[in-house]
């Protein structure tokens, strides 16, 4: 059956419009100069519309159109999102475009929008550590921004504004009746945020987001009115020409029927409508301090206390008790007592990204979430905290001070037939991490409550009782948990003693 439409019907039914945009809209790329309405429908961004639908669904249509000077690569399969290479350093221009029509948004008229542009993650796990991941950047390369404007080559920008707490972040007014166009710069490549393993690795994506907002009656542009934007990976200086090269070439090598699986590559990147980005990642890169009224100083004061000077346990760094629960963190804790946890265990740098996580919660991520989330070195050092993991010392001895009554109470137990009498014999188990002499003399006298400004020598009884002074060399060459009896003498001058071991 054919169809015939009278003009007057097809003008009225908006048809034109449409076929007009879809027409002049494949791989257009628009030039530098003045912008018309023609300029604006010729973008490739709108789905094919159904003429069966009520006239008044073309309003849906986005209030602006960001469209970034840079191709799209060949290499991406027909419905799957675009992809664009960027050069590191090297200015690009996104042209800021009035998309309304008749009667749309009215109390803009004759009045400036603002417009934030940012450089954000694409991966959702690095969206959830960015201010980590930022920091480190920031480390790195002190002094630099992820993003920036060229503003000699912009046009149409007022008021140009870029937070030093904000790197990834720079924001202007418009007009959106005036040609505008901003040219940014992105300072970072995708391979800065891949973990290093043995070389090759591939970048993460990034992207970049416009979100443009009316001024409100207090004077603010608070408002949101649209946000769009797209995928992009940043190379090293001339990396992106030679990628898109690449991509080019493996797609003239596939054949026809492949080909098909694959979208175009446009001239031009038009930014697709998305949500705006939230206020929670732009709060996280403020330096201020992060309110936590629950954690005051009297808490961090605990968390210093003075080693319980009886212990003598590996890595024993006495930091007190944790509300009887001691260092390890229990699924059945509260959020606010796994904060406190992070910070006792100087975590505090992530104490805001954990502020909904329970023990259960924290417990329940892996060594490789962790790693992913705090990045290699820190999220080894979380994980192994959490499964309460110590470092195992270099050498243990076991140590018990002699009683003067053993050989009479070991008779006694012998002739009752009784040979265990445990309240006698009590070792203490002294770890070593130094291998030094000095370091047996202070934990002896640590484990044993004795002053240790008067021992004066620890010596080791050897062969028919000769007294050897206990050295450095002597302690590298101890046997892994050997067991010594010690006891003390005077020493000839009277003042302090000396320590035996057998």
């Amino acid at each position: 059956m054919a169809w015939v439409l009278k003009m007057d019907e097809v003008i009225e039914s908006g048809l034109v419009h449409d076929f007009d945009a879809s027409l002049s809209g494949i791989g257009q790329e628009l030039g530098a100069g003045a912008y018309s309405m023609s300029d604006v429908l010729a973008l490739p961004i709108f789905k094919q519309e159904d003429s069966s639908l009520p006239q008044e669904n073309e309003t849906k249509h986005p209030p602006f159109q960001y469209v970034m000077c840079a191709a799209t690569s060949p290499a991406v399969k027909l419905y799957d999102e675009t992809l664009t290479y960027l050069n590191q350093g090297q200015s690009y221009e996104i042209r800021m475009l009035d998309n309304r029509k008749a009667g749309d948004i009215p109390e803009i008229n004759g009045k400036l929008v603002k417009s934030i542009i940012r450089v954000v993650f694409h991966d959702r796990r690095l969206q959830y550590t960015e201010h980590q991941q930022l920091e480190g950047w920031k480390w790195n390369r002190p002094g630099d921004r992820l993003l920036d404007l060229d503003i000699p080559m912009s046009v149409g920008v007022i008021d140009i504004k870029t937070n030093p707490s904000q790197l990834n972040a720079v924001e202007f007014l418009w007009d959106p009746t005036k040609c505008t166009s901003a040219f940014i710069q992105v300072h970072c490549i995708s391979t800065e945020f891949t973990p290093r393993k043995h070389g090759g690795e591939k970048g993460v994506p990034f992207r970049i987001q416009v979100d443009t907002f009316k001024q409100t009656e207090n004077g603010e542009y608070t408002d949101h009115l649209h946000s769009a934007s797209c995928q992009i990976k940043v190379f090293k200086p001339k990396g992106a020409d030679r990628k898109q090269k690449t991509d080019r070439e493996k797609m003239e090598k596939r054949t026809a029927h492949e080909k098909e699986k694959y979208q175009p590559s446009y001239d031009t990147t038009v930014l697709t409508e998305c949500s705006p980005w939230p206020d929670t990642p732009t709060t996280f890169v403020n330096n201020s301090p992060t309110p936590a009224p629950t954690f005051t100083s009297a808490q961090h004061n605990t968390y210093n206390s003075v080693p319980d000077s009886n212990s003598s346990s590996p890595n024993h760094q006495g930091d007190g008790t944790s509300q009887g629960s001691g260092d390890q963190l229990h699924p059945s804790a509260t959020i606010q007592e796994t904060q406190q946890w992070l910070l006792k265990n100087r975590f505090s740098t992530y104490t805001r990204l954990f502020s909904n996580f329970s023990g259960a919660d924290l417990l329940k991520l892996t060594r490789e979430d962790l790693v992913q989330i705090c990045g290699p070195a820190d999220g080894i050092r979380l994980y192994n905290a959490l499964k309460s993991r110590s470092v195992r010392p270099r050498l243990t001895i076991y140590v018990c001070q002699e009683p003067l009554r053993s050989i009479q109470l070991e008779r006694q137990d012998a002739g009752n037939g009784d040979s265990s009498n445990g309240a006698i014999y009590v070792y203490h188990a002294i770890y070593l991490e130094e291998m030094a002499a000095s370091e047996v003399t202070r934990k002896l006298a640590l484990a044993f409550n004795i002053p240790l400004h008067q021992i004066n020598q620890v010596y080791r009884q050897g062969p028919t009782g000769i007294h050897i002074l206990v050295s450095d060399q002597m302690v590298q060459n101890f046997q892994d948990e050997s067991c010594f009896l010690f006891t003390t003498i005077k020493a000839e001058n009277g003042e302090g003693f000396h320590i035996i071991l057998k």
